[in-house]
């Protein structure tokens, strides 16, 4: 039996009397989508909480390659890039700045960074401070750290919001490439999502 890349055993959380969820398990291959479902406070950022590290369990395991987590934190924080609510961006920096942070922290893609700026549609912002741009433009230098970031594991917290129809399908398009090149990805989303890839469901 093969092993998977990413995968739980028998995760129970409680926040505070409440139980968000309790014996939940995946596993997840490259190429494959597992797409977090529910309404708002249902546990979809708390999963992922769970799985990127910040969250400690009642009960059970993440495992990576087979391996728990907690033995290789390090090294999985270091194959992983998250897209959270918040950016986690320096309002007082511009985009350029806050992405230069980021080289030290996972290895980086060989893709030219203004590629990547003119695909997201914020090269004309490169000298601006953050706090300027608007939120769906805070949310494009967001996803640039993704895509210079060389890593398998992608973490997406509800990466749809404040993005026009355009942005949308752009960040669309961007996970099915990284799923096409054989990376994982865990997305948060309160809506179907259309993915042209194999994808794996909880709902919560």
């Amino acid at each position: 039996m093969l092993t998977a890349k990413l995968s739980a055993i028998d995760l129970t959380l409680l926040r505070g009397e409440r139980c968000l969820f309790e014996g939940l398990e995946f596993a997840l291959n490259h190429g494959e989508l597992l797409l977090l479902q529910g309404a708002n406070g249902s546990g979809k950022t708390s999963l992922m909480r769970v799985i990127a590290g910040m969250l400690s369990l009642e009960s059970g395991e993440i495992l990576w390659d087979g391996e728990p987590v907690s033995r290789q934190r390090q090294s999985f924080h270091g194959a992983l890039v998250w897209l959270a609510h918040q950016s986690g961006l320096k309002d007082d920096l511009t985009l350029v700045e806050n992405l230069r942070f980021e080289r030290a922290l996972r290895p980086q893609s060989s893709v030219e960074p203004e590629q990547v700026f003119v695909r997201l549609g914020i090269a004309r912002l490169k000298a601006l401070p953050l706090r300027s741009l608007s939120a769906g433009q805070q949310r494009r230098v967001a996803l640039a750290r993704i895509l210079l970031a060389d890593v398998p594991l992608w973490l997406l917290d509800e990466p749809f919001t404040n993005l026009d129809r355009d942005g949308r399908r752009l960040v669309t398009q961007l996970v099915e490439e990284h799923l096409a090149d054989g990376g994982l990805c865990v997305l948060a989303a309160h809506q179907d999502v259309e993915i042209s890839a194999t994808v794996k469901r909880i709902n919560l």
